[in-house]
């Protein structure tokens, strides 16, 4: 029995094993296998000095199915390359103490998530708290006796009714469980347990941690000190209706002596990610003005350290900015920024100028091509960060100035400097609606042969206010070793081209993104590289409905696999997780109120069209997309005897393929659907 199939048995039924899975690793191709032997890095930090970097190394285990986080250290020139904390427990989330003789890190190695210290001289390691509830946004003190953490606090609630007296001895079910809150459920965390996250000080060198907020409010990080360490900054969304109001934030301040709470910022409109000034005259922060749509550029703001004169210093970049790291000088920042399918690295001063940088950040989000990665910045103005491209996940490099990059690793040279991967080449179009430019890129297998035509998988991707780049992709990857041509791109609606381009599909979706996408594969059709008799399409979350969509608007594909859809919004805003956004930002009225609006966008209301064999993809543990979307799906074509399939992936929340026998699956039965229905034709 073949790897591909010792994979996806246990996990739900395989419909058939790609026809050349077995041979792929003899041919050289990218194996369903390998999967399993993909590293990444992620979270790569800087000493103070600039001289060594710690990152997170993220590698995948075969025997318990599950991605494990190693910490490993190399120097800036790229020597002495080796763990720091490594094993069969994660370790993540490396912070340098201020002078470079410590790194604070989050581990289970004892069962639960813990911070520990270790010192980098001699190694020794000190287990600093004893949490309940995981920690998260560790920070150092500017002096390096403290450590600041945001952790959950469990709240108090009394049942809504008392139940009897239980005899002594008897079993009786448990009991109810009584829900009030707005949001009760999050996909990927399950039911949630009443509580509040809330910011805390613990010793460095260990102690009793204490609570610096208070109140039925959650406190957020990045948190940051400012330079004399008496007070930390930090968002939260402290007004009276925050549950309606997800999307809320402002910048506080907290003292460590008194505890004395005080807001910075006060708009209708997320503040967040703050970021003091070394010198300690500026807070700088990210956020925009609430207009209730789906999708706003985040803009990078300063204001003086009082809250006084906030003022936008990107308000002219036509971009959305994140991670604002302040220059040692205190006089310009450090950003990120999404741009054409890719993460850019750009300083901006204070006075609004924008230098990017020519460099990308790339690499750590596996399974679909999206943009991603990450960086820290040292005090003399050199930075680490994640590096990739679409032949290899995250490797760790340096750079300063946005000059002399070096990459320091190589994680997946041993696996993929041994496969013959597919070759990714971007294209543009114009789209049949308005003639508007979209990108995409082409995913062409190992073996293309420029004088014959392939069967072709249009891959869409979610969001649907995100962006695909030219990154490295393992389910593209597997598509394009089946033999499959994958066409992927950014219809409108798409992030990384500007307000404008994202906000076209504002109450309009799905809606004109529809002839980006048929336009896309009519160029592949017309350039002689795409069978227009062996067209294929998927798509997940976003794309899942986009696809949905597809098929009840033409019949041009053959076989189409819907994975993790919104196929009614009705249901859909009543039954996602965080149904109060979804509300709010893609529609103008409640579903109530004017059900039409939902009803003309929703896939549902095109199934009578659907003639294509349709497979449908949900996981069981999907609180974002719930799976009686894909039930409502897969019931609707039964009754009209379209084909289709229910494949169903235990224990997987919205990210199916966050488990690499997931990935497996969901790759391999998508594959295994489509050729069930690929009738080879005869080449021109």
């Amino acid at each position: 029995m073949s790897a591909v199939r010792l994979a996806v048995i246990g996990i739900f039924f395989a419909l058939f094993a790609p026809l050349s899975a077995t041979q792929a690793v003899a041919d050289g191709k990218f194996s369903a296998r390998d999967i399993f032997e993909l590293e990444f890095a992620s979270d790569p930090q800087i000493s103070p000095d600039g001289r060594r970097v710690v990152y997170a190394r993220q590698s995948n285990d075969i025997m318990s199915d599950s991605t494990r986080s190693n910490l490993w250290i190399v120097d800036s020139d790229g020597g002495n390359h080796r763990p720091l904390l490594s094993g069969r427990s994660d370790y993540s989330s490396p912070r340098w103490s201020p002078d470079g003789a410590r790194i604070a890190y989050l581990s289970d190695v004892e069962g639960s998530q813990q911070l520990y210290v270790r010192w980098m001289d001699t190694g020794q390691t000190a287990l600093a708290t004893n949490l309940q509830k995981a920690p998260q946004s560790l920070t150092w003190s500017p002096d390096g006796t403290m450590l600041a953490f945001s952790m959950q606090v469990p709240a108090t609630t009394e049942p809504l009714a008392k139940p009897p007296a239980k005899p002594q001895g008897a079993e009786w079910a448990e009991p109810v469980k009584v829900i009030e809150r707005v949001f009760y459920r999050m996909d990927g965390a399950g039911y949630l347990e009443p509580g509040f996250s809330h910011i805390f000080v613990v010793p460095a060198d260990g102690g009793t941690p204490r609570q610096l907020t208070s109140g039925d409010f959650n406190h957020n990080g990045p948190i940051s000190f400012t330079p004399d360490g008496r007070e930390i900054i930090f968002s939260a969304n402290r007004e009276p209706d925050w549950e309606h109001d997800p999307r809320e934030s402002n910048v506080y301040g907290i003292t460590l002596g008194g505890g004395e709470l005080t807001q910075l910022t006060d708009r209708d409109g997320p503040d967040g990610q703050p970021a003091v000034s070394p010198n300690s005259r500026h807070i700088a922060y990210i956020g925009f003005d609430e207009r209730m749509r789906g999708y706003e550029n985040s803009v990078l703001y300063v204001m003086d350290r009082d809250g006084s004169n906030a003022r936008a210093l990107t308000g002219d970049l036509d971009r959305a900015v994140g991670s604002p790291v302040w220059g040692a000088n205190s006089s310009s920042l450090f950003v990120s920024y999404d741009d054409h399918g890719m993460r850019r690295l750009a300083s901006v001063t204070l006075g609004g100028q924008v230098t990017t940088y020519d460099h990308d950040l790339s690499g750590e989000s596996l399974g679909r091509p999206y943009t991603s990665g990450s960086y820290s910045v040292a005090e003399n103005g050199s930075y680490a960060f994640t590096v990739g491209d679409a032949s290899a996940p995250a490797n760790v490099a340096v750079a300063r100035s946005g000059r002399n990059s070096r990459t320091l690793t190589a994680l997946n040279e041993d696996l993929l400097g041994q496969r013959d991967l597919a070759r990714i080449e971007g294209v543009t179009w114009k789209s049949s609606h308005d003639e508007r430019s979209i990108e995409g890129w082409i995913a062409y297998p190992p073996d293309y042969d420029s004088d014959r035509r392939y069967p072709l998988i249009l891959e869409i991707h979610g969001g649907p206010h995100a962006a695909y780049g030219p990154n490295f992709a393992p389910e593209i990857q597997r598509f394009a070793a089946e033999g499959f041509v994958v066409l992927y791109a950014n219809p409108r609606g798409s992030t990384s081209y500007g307000a404008d381009f994202a906000l076209q599909i504002q109450n309009a979706y799905p809606g004109n993104d529809y002839d980006d996408l048929m336009s896309g594969v009519d160029a592949l059709v017309e350039s002689g590289v795409a069978d227009p008799d062996r067209l294929f399409v998927t798509g997940g979350s976003g794309g899942g409905v986009l696809t949905a969509w597809i098929v009840g608007k033409t019949d041009r594909f053959r076989a189409a696999v819907v994975v993790k859809p919104v196929i009614n919004w009705l249901s859909f805003v009543l039954t996602a997780d965080v149904y109060p956004f979804f509300r709010q930002a893609w529609f103008t009225e409640d579903p109530w109120a004017d059900p039409d609006q939902y009803w003309d966008r929703s896939p549902l209301s095109l199934v009578a069209n659907v003639v294509t064999p349709t497979a449908v993809m949900t996981g069981e543990s999907d609180f974002r997309t719930p799976s009686s979307e894909s039930e409502q799906y897969y019931q609707a074509l039964k009754l009209r005897k379209v084909d289709t399939a229910l494949i169903r992936v235990p224990g997987a929340p919205h990210f199916i393929s966050g488990r690499p026998s997931h990935m497996i699956a969901k790759t391999d039965n998508i594959v295994a659907w489509f050729r069930r229905y690929d009738e080879e034709t005869p080449q021109d």
